[in-house]
């Protein structure tokens, strides 16, 4: 199931990068930050959680950067009755061979789609955690590797509406960042109302990248240089999500070293060689907020003015 990739030494040409968020932001109209997050997520090998209301683009732009990086791309619904074996796979008696042969589930692809993964139960949710974590599955006793690159883009409403199923802070934690849509300003909503369907224009979308060439541009993210003085920064921040009595837990070093990917992702789309404190501001929210439980005094705070509070409190060395 794993495909044998060479890696070729080249770089990745910048208008390449740019021409994917150009695109993108033609299909998800008003969205550059959120599109720009999104691809910073995947180029630093992480999974992507979009958390808001039915019908804002969640779907959308996570076929769109499928289909514009030239990625296999796999969709799943998810519902309170779907079992684990309608994610990994199932294995099915074949008379003729006089044995049974294992049929891959949708989980088999570089792009999956979990859509709505918040209504499916707890048991569906973490088939998952497997294949997030390890790029692998095992189903009854065989560890089966899956392709790479292997990306997880999850949607899910918001917790208050009805037949949904919070996701456990373990399954929280395998997602690199998460992200909003929101709604469209005025500007944005008009030109979705007078344009093109958005499954129209996808269905003529062509792909700018290709597997390799994502490859290539996520070993150069790990390349991009990170100083002591940056990553004293990181370490600063991290620790003071572990004191401050706004947090009831902090960080962990998972997140931390998210955080520094991310950053260094978010540095290479700015076209730098090395990553500066703003690099990590940007990203921080989409990376911290999810992964913090705020104490019952920030509760009515959004996650941006969380993050933006615990941002503001830590000085840039």
């Amino acid at each position: 199931m794993n495909d044998a990739i060479v890696i070729s030494p080249a770089a990745e040409p910048t208008g390449a990068v740019l021409d994917v968020l150009a695109r993108a932001g033609e299909i998800i109209v008003g969205k550059e930050q959120a599109i720009k997050l999104a691809m910073t997520c995947l180029i630093a090998g992480g999974h992507l959680l979009i958390e808001d209301l039915p019908g804002v683009g969640k779907t959308t732009l996570a076929h769109t950067l499928a289909q514009l990086l030239g990625l296999r791309f796999q969709r799943i619904q998810f519902t309170s009755d779907m079992l684990p074996a309608d994610i990994i796979g199932v294995s099915v008696y074949d008379r003729r061979e006089s044995r049974f042969r294992f049929h891959p589930g949708p989980v088999f692809t570089q792009v999956l789609l979990a859509d709505e993964i918040n209504r499916a139960t707890p048991k569906t949710q973490g088939a998952l955690l497997e294949a997030m974590e390890e790029h692998q599955v095992t189903a009854e006793g065989e560890t089966r590797r899956l392709p790479e690159p292997f990306f997880v883009i999850a949607t899910q409403n918001p917790s208050s509406q009805l037949g949904t199923f919070a996701l456990p802070e373990s399954q929280l934690d395998r997602f690199l960042m998460r992200i909003e849509l929101g709604y469209p300003d005025a500007r944005a909503e008009r030109a979705l109302l007078a344009g093109r369907s958005r499954r129209e224009l996808l269905s003529g979308l062509q792909a700018v990248m290709n597997t390799e060439s994502l490859l290539r541009l996520q070993l150069d993210a790990r390349a991009i240089r990170a100083s002591d003085a940056l990553i004293d920064y990181v370490q600063a921040l991290v620790a003071h999500t572990r004191t401050v009595k706004d947090c009831l837990h902090g960080l962990s070093p998972r997140a931390a070293l998210g955080l520094v990917a991310a950053a260094r992702a978010w540095a290479l789309l700015a076209g730098r060689g090395f990553v500066v404190p703003e690099d990590v501001q940007a990203v921080f929210p989409s990376v911290a907020a999810h992964r913090l439980q705020a104490s019952a005094e920030l509760a009515g705070l959004t996650h941006a003015e969380r993050a933006k509070r615990l941002l503001q409190a830590v000085p840039i060395p």
